[in-house]
């Protein structure tokens, strides 16, 4: 079975695609994407695979 981790990122609007690409290279894949707490910001979440230590789930 894969286990997750996940985490919630802020998100300047004007620098969307440039923040997701930085996470997306760290291997994190995003779930879902949210107004902020105003119309300048969003919040990303997103998750990846952990490893559990058998060569099962997680990136190598």
């Amino acid at each position: 079975m894969t286990k997750w981790e996940y985490v919630t990122v802020p998100v300047l609007v004007h620098a969307t695609k440039q923040i997701l690409d930085n996470w997306g290279a760290d291997g994190w894949e995003l779930v879902q994407i949210v107004p902020g707490m105003n119309a300048e910001n969003l919040v990303a979440y997103l998750k990846r695979p952990i490893s559990d230590g058998q060569g099962t789930g997680g990136q190598a």
